[in-house]
């Protein structure tokens, strides 16, 4: 349909310009409880690692990967009281990840510096800045740059011994160990 034609159609509609009670243009966002983004990115974050997952994804899968990481982030940064700081990092470190696996270097180390900043702005500690660590490891890694993914890697072992559950601890170490390319 061309622009001349969508515009004609929309001059044909008989309202106030103003006046969008009752009447919508498909434009308007959707207005959802912060209860519903929680839910939204609690399954858009697990969906992802369902995903990841999957044995010879397609590409078209692997956008779709890129596309619910982003989702289940923005959901989390809507969610109001019911999330925090800690959804909001780890969802920025979920997305590095998903760039990491694609090998896609500069998105991975945004979202990975986006996680430690979140951290640090926040206060956050243990496994959360933990994480954003192995997240900035893996990044560097994927970007090709050795020499700071060990030095992450070198943090992130550092801060991994110190995480007070030993659950957390061997969640993290287990993401570090994941890291061939570092090994040795």
């Amino acid at each position: 349909m061309s622009n001349e034609h969508r515009e004609h159609d929309h001059d044909e509609h008989d309202h106030d310009e103003h006046d969008h009670e009752g009447h919508l243009h498909g434009h308007e966002p959707s207005i959802l409880e912060p209860a519903q983004h929680r839910a939204e990115g609690v399954a858009l974050f697990n969906a992802v690692w369902e995903m990841l997952d999957l044995p010879d994804r397609t590409p078209a899968q692997d956008d779709q990967i890129v596309h619910a990481a982003h989702a289940s982030r923005w959901h989390w940064s809507q969610a109001g009281e019911l999330a925090g700081d800690q959804q909001r990092a780890v969802g920025e470190w979920q997305c590095s990840r998903v760039y990491s696996v694609l090998g896609r270097g500069e998105p991975a180390l945004h979202h990975a510096r986006a996680c430690l900043a979140i951290c640090e702005e926040s206060g956050l500690s243990d496994w959360v800045v933990a994480a954003a660590y192995e997240a900035l490891a893996r990044a560097s890694a994927v970007a090709g740059d050795e020499g700071a993914a060990r030095a992450w890697l070198a943090r992130a072992r550092t801060a991994t011994a110190a995480i007070a559950e030993p659950e957390d601890r061997e969640v993290i170490e287990a993401d570090l160990d994941s890291l061939p390319i570092l090994a040795g």
